[in-house]
């Protein structure tokens, strides 16, 4: 009777119960792009659906031309910078405002494994880099402020020329006089605080740099990608292809559309949940409840067995009872 009662502690229901969650708990914390990747691509359709809506706004901005502002011949003392080639190439402002924290992004994966972090990372970052560039492009073109080379693009022979009224007529190149009035903010300087600035703030995140332990070489690591980004700015003055205010104005851009958009699916950096994404801690609390919930049906479905257990034991006691009944008697 004591053995049989031992064992019914260890029945199969209530072993694979205690199973079942021991491996939820040990997996609750890795989220796959195979296990999760497709349920949260339809979650976030929309989300993509309006980034191919900015990058749309963003070509048809690029494509028209901006305000031709009044530029008088008492104002070109301040426009006659030489025209020069940009030290940093408008094809490579994609690789490290974009790809180098995409590639980042991918690295954390690879160690972690949580497709939550990885599509939100690129999610935020690209939101980041198109509401900025957006953003700035409206505003070069609704400023039209000229660039500080703006009198050798529309005098590329260095003969000046004015109408009755005192403004420019210019005989440059179209494209050339199209650009010299998109002088304010800087693109190069928005689009690089807006990709770099997100990747400062996640990788903040991702190393614990404000822990309260004092480990100021985190710094280090937080402010490098803001120094390339700043180094970016300080050429576009170097050329002449923007005026101080401009690079100014375009780093206060991209730096604050990229906390914005960092914000709205990370914690601040500075908190004990920083490193990890709004999304996964959701996933981990309902992992937990499942598990939570599993555990008690498991024991809900081992009540009845105990049950059944004393019952039969019950049943094996009366029919002992009964046949120690019938030879008391002399029935047999």
């Amino acid at each position: 009777m004591a053995w049989r009662n031992m064992m019914s502690y260890f029945s199969l229901p209530d072993f694979r119960g205690i199973f079942q969650g021991r491996v939820r708990e040990a997996g609750m914390g890795t989220h796959t792009i195979k296990s999760h990747g497709a349920k949260l691509a339809r979650d976030h359709m929309h989300d993509w659906l309006i980034l191919l809506l900015l990058v749309v706004i963003e070509v048809i901005l690029y494509v028209i031309h901006p305000f031709y502002r009044f530029v008088g011949k008492d104002m070109m003392t301040d426009l006659k910078y030489p025209m020069k080639e940009n030290t940093v190439p408008v094809w490579t402002v994609p690789l490290y405002a974009v790809l180098l924290p995409v590639a980042v992004f991918l690295l954390v994966y690879i160690r972690r494994k949580d497709v939550y972090d990885l599509h939100h990372s690129i999610l935020g970052l690209l939101f980041s880099v198109l509401i900025t560039a957006v953003i700035t492009d409206a505003i070069k073109n609704a400023v039209g402020r000229p660039r500080p080379d703006f009198f050798w693009r529309c005098f590329p022979d260095g003969k000046d020329l004015y109408d009755r009224w005192g403004n420019v007529i210019c005989h440059g190149k179209g494209s050339d006089v199209k650009e010299g009035h998109k002088s304010f903010p800087s693109g190069h300087t928005s689009w690089s605080f807006a990709g770099l600035g997100f990747l400062s703030l996640y990788l903040s995140g991702k190393i614990k740099a404000f822990d309260r332990k004092g480990h100021v070489g985190k710094l280090c690591i937080v402010f490098l990608p803001l120094l390339a980004a700043s180094l970016v700015a300080i050429s576009r003055v170097d050329d002449y292809w923007h005026h101080w205010q401009d690079v100014f104005a375009g780093g206060l851009l991209g730096l604050v559309v990229a906390t914005f958009c960092y914000s709205q699916f990370f914690p601040p950096p500075y908190t004990d949940e920083g490193w990890g994404p709004y999304a996964y801690f959701r996933a981990l609390e309902e992992s937990r409840s499942n598990t939570n919930a599993g555990q008690s049906m498991n024991a809900l479905d081992l009540q009845p067995m105990n049950a059944r257990v004393v019952s039969q034991q019950g049943r094996q006691n009366g029919d002992d009872f009964a046949s120690l009944e019938v030879l008391e008697s002399g029935r047999m």
